[in-house]
Parts: structure tokens; C-alpha cells; sequence
């Protein structure tokens, strides 16, 4: 499984952190969708739900985790499929891949709605120590 921090994000935070290097964070991050693991370039089983939608992530991140901040809606999905992965990018189209994760599955039909609930999208870097 390749779900995770982007290798090239992990190495700018880490020469950021440790060589005193600049990173320049993105000014927004977009959500997408995907049927299977998005592979470690991000584009692998997309969604035929082409749609990004733009994350906010408003709190403070804690543990070494943040989370989504406010609910992530795609409205009238184009395909009856089974969502059970998201990769997290710097822009609404093309951009650069920054992070994917597993969501919960969940099957829609063309024309449903879907949403990430706020508090269940998280990133995190572990482990922390105690």
C-alpha cells in the first residue's frame, strides 16, 4: 500500500526542519476521490467523480495529526462506485500531490451526494514521541 505523505513533501519538511531549508506550504489543499489506492504519485484509480474539492483544516493540529475542519461535499456523482480512497493536492485541477489516505468505503449511485464528515479526513506523522 502506498497511501501516505508525498515522498518529495516528507523530503522538503525534513530538509526544512534539519538542513534549514525554506518549504513553502500551499495556500489551499483540494480533496479527490479514488476507487483503490492512488499509488504513490496520487493519480492511480481515480474516481470517475473528477472533482476536487477544497479542504479546509482550521484547528491547530495536535498528536502529530490535523483534521478536516468542515465537511467535504461532492454533489450528483457522475458513477455508481465505491469511494475508498482520497489524495490531497495543492491545487482544484493538475497541481502537485501532497498526501493520500483510506476512507471509509462507500458505495454511491450516480446522482447521490457524498460527504466527508468534519473531523474524518486526518493526516498524521507517527509516531510521536511520549
Amino acid at each position: 500500500m502506498t497511501v501516505g505523505l508525498n515522498a518529495s513533501v516528507a523530503n522538503s519538511l525534513l530538509n526544512a526542519l534539519f538542513r534549514a531549508t525554506n518549504y513553502t506550504a500551499p495556500t489551499a489543499v483540494w480533496v479527490k476521490l479514488h476507487i483503490g489506492d492512488p499509488g504513490a504519485a496520487g493519480t492511480s484509480n481515480p474516481a470517475a467523480n473528477t472533482t476536487r474539492v477544497q479542504g479546509t483544516f482550521g484547528t491547530t493540529a495536535s498528536g502529530g495529526a490535523i483534521a478536516n475542519t468542515a465537511a467535504l461535499d461532492w454533489t450528483n456523482v457522475p458513477n455508481s462506485e465505491d469511494y475508498s480512497h482520497a489524495s490531497v493536492w495543492d491545487a482544484n485541477a493538475a497541481g502537485n500531490f501532497l498526501w493520500s489516505g483510506v476512507i471509509t468505503a462507500n458505495a454511491v449511485t450516480a446522482g447521490d451526494n457524498f460527504q466527508i464528515a468534519i473531523g474524518a479526513l486526518t493526516a498524521n506523522l507517527t509516531p510521536i514521541a511520549a
